[in-house]
This record gives C-alpha cells, structure tokens and sequence, in this order.
C-alpha cells in the first residue's frame, strides 16, 4: 500500500482539502508494478511456462520485469534504442531480457508482437488488459481504505489503464465519487476521444516532458467500456504547467515525481477542474530522468517568475555593466549568468546587449526591476 497523505501546500493553493496518492514511492517508482503483477499472477501453467514478453521505454517494462521475477515467470522487454540508460539498466537488474529495438516505442511495440507471434510468449499490454486494468484499480481499494471521505478522484492518463482500473472500482464502491481524467495538451489522444465520443488519434510526433503518457493511438476498448462510462470529465495541462507541478510538488511535498507523474497536481493547481470538499491526486510515478530534471526545474521556475531572462540594450560605454547590474542587484534579485552581445539584431549604433539570467520571487517582481531599469534610461527588448 502506498501512502496517502494531506497537503496543505495544495490546499492553500487549491482552495480545496487535497490529499496525494504517492505512486511515485511504489516498487519500481510507478503504479505499472500492480498491473503487471496481476497479469502475470493470472498466466496459465502453460503461460507461466513459456513467459512473457512486453514493449515499454520505462515504468512499464520495470514493472513486468519485476513481477516475473517475484512470480518465477521469464520476462523479455522490447525498448527503443532511445529508451534512457538509467530505465534500461533497472529493467535488467529485475531480471529481464532487454532488447533495444528501434527509435520509437511503436518500433518496440511491432518487435514484442513479433516475439510474441515466434515463441508463444503472453504479451503483457502497458493499459489494454483487463488484468492490468484490474491491477492499476487496486490504487482505489486503497483510497477509500485510506480516506473515506473523499468525494474526488484526480488520476493522469496516457493509454488509460489506471484510470480505468480506478474509475470503474470507486464507481462501484461509491457511485457519487468524480472520477476526472489529465492529460498533457501535447498529447491529447484519450481527451479528445473522450470529448468527441470516438476515437482520436495523435498524427503528429508528441514531445512533452510527460513522455510517459505520449500515447498515439488510444484503445478503443478503453474509451467505450471505461472512460465513457466511469469518468466524469477530462482536461488538459501544459508543458509549463506540468513543469511547474513538479517544482511544486518537490519543494512544498518533498517528493520526486516524473511528469506524466504531476498531470493532475498541475491541472488542479491551475484551476483546471471543479473539485469537491476532499480531493485525492494521483501521483503515478517517480522515474524522472536526471539528465533533464534541471531544464525541466528551470522551466517550472519561469512560469511561477522565480527565474527571469532580462535583457536590456544599454549605451555601450565603460562601466555599463556594473550600472545594470547594480540596479538588478538594488532591486533584490540574484544575478546567475551574464550574457554580452554587441552584435544583437535590433541594436541602435552605440548599443550593446546584456542579458541576465536572475533569481526573482514572483512576475510582479521581474516587473519592477524592468520599470527601475527603463526609468534609468535603458531600453528592455
């Protein structure tokens, strides 16, 4: 069981008592684990015997590879080759084959069918299994057991297992609970399935820092059995506002969640949906990659204006520098990076550039250092 805890942080923010399901501190970093696991406990001897194989570029393949491994059943992943070194190296510590295939995850996807179809391996699907559902739908059991009280349900989704497996249980349980769906506005597939009442799918490459819900090609299994008729309602978030639930939520929560992780802290941090009296969010993994967890607090930082690029074209004269920097630094900001260009397009003659990178604590503050800046005489561009 993981851990359901208040927040007041969120609450403040929100306006609504929110409690956080930590997925993140689940073996393996993420809620996959429980999916897989209950599709492998369900295999036939035949099927045990034979093993199975599975496509992932992350907390999937982890999550099947260690549920082989606690149940004695052979696992074999297909990853892409782009799949990061850190999730690669887990899924083998587990005990699985890993087959690096491809640049994308459909490429990994075709050769694990393809496997499939060669050796008799059972395939484990990432969302589309009714066993995997059923696994993913343990986190509501575990909801209500840990607070009765709650009236609404916050969960992201990318191929829409978890929230399948969570809004056909609690709808069970306790019909008058919302179940409400988040997903990454650059990856909007189950959204807008949903909305349009048929399926949507995403033509064109996905980039988004939830790159674990970067679904093309939703089930429409999923849509008509589960989401049409358990979810109350869907909403997007944007890469800045995902950005930013992650900052949020690693310094007031004190937790390392990973984006696709955030999608429904950012949507009700924002604002995003009607919420009842006590709200529950699911954070559905942890498995941040490290090489891009500090672009990804800097662009958490921009958007709440705790880190500002200001740049000013001065008269380019000695001792410019030092008068700029002054008036930043009389302003209580901290200047962190200094950048010098006298050829910049948009310069008058005798101009320069200077860009700054500074630390600030709200817009309202960047926005009075470029009032005192421009009531010294200098231009911001």
């Amino acid at each position: 069981m993981t851990p359901l805890f208040f927040s007041q942080s969120c609450t403040d923010r929100a306006g609504n008592r929110i409690f956080l399901k930590g997925e993140n501190e689940q073996r393996t970093g993420s809620f996959k684990i429980r999916g897989a696991f209950n599709k492998i406990h369900h295999l036939t001897k035949k099927e045990r015997e034979s093993g199975v194989v599975a496509s992932s570029a992350g907390n999937h393949a982890q999550g099947v590879a260690l549920a082989g491994r606690e149940q004695n059943v052979g696992v074999t992943v297909v990853m892409p080759t782009t799949a990061p070194l850190v999730k690669v190296e887990a899924t083998k510590s587990y005990g699985a084959e890993v087959i690096l295939h491809g640049a994308l995850y459909d490429d990994a996807y075709e050769k694990a069918r393809e496997i499939e179809r060669l050796t008799g391996k059972t395939f484990v699907h990432p969302y589309d299994d009714p066993y995997v559902i059923a696994g993913q739908g343990t986190v509501a059991l575990e909801l209500l057991d840990q607070n009765p009280n709650l009236d609404t349900v916050v969960v992201c989704v990318g191929g829409g297992g978890l929230i399948s497996g969570i809004a056909v249980a609690l709808k069970s349980l306790k019909p008058s609970i919302k179940v409400f769906g988040v997903q990454a506005q650059a990856a909007p597939s189950l959204y807008e399935s949903f909305k349009r009442k048929s399926l949507f799918r995403v033509d064109q490459p996905i980039k988004t820092i939830a790159d674990g819900v970067a679904v093309k090609n939703p089930s429409e299994t999923i849509l008509k059995n589960y989401l049409l008729g358990y979810v109350d309602d869907f909403c997007t978030v944007t890469e800045d506002e995902i950005a930013d639930a992650i900052v949020f939520v690693m310094e007031r929560a004190k937790s390392v969640v990973e984006g696709s992780g955030v999608l429904g802290l950012a949507a009700v941090l924002n604002g995003h949906l009607k919420l009842g009296k006590e709200t529950a969010i699911v954070l559905s993994g942890g498995n941040i990659d490290l090489k891009i967890i500090s672009r990804v607090i800097d662009r958490g930082l921009k958007k709440t204006g705790r880190l500002a690029r200001i740049r000013v074209a001065v008269e380019d004269k000695p001792g410019i520098l030092a008068d700029v920097a002054g008036i930043i630094a009389g302003g209580q900001a901290n200047v962190l990076e200094v950048f010098h260009n006298r050829n910049q397009e948009g310069l008058f003659l005798q101009e320069t550039s200077i860009e700054f990178v500074v630390e600030t604590n709200s817009h309202e503050h960047v926005d009075r250092i470029k009032q005192v800046l421009c009531a010294a005489g200098h231009r911001i561009y």
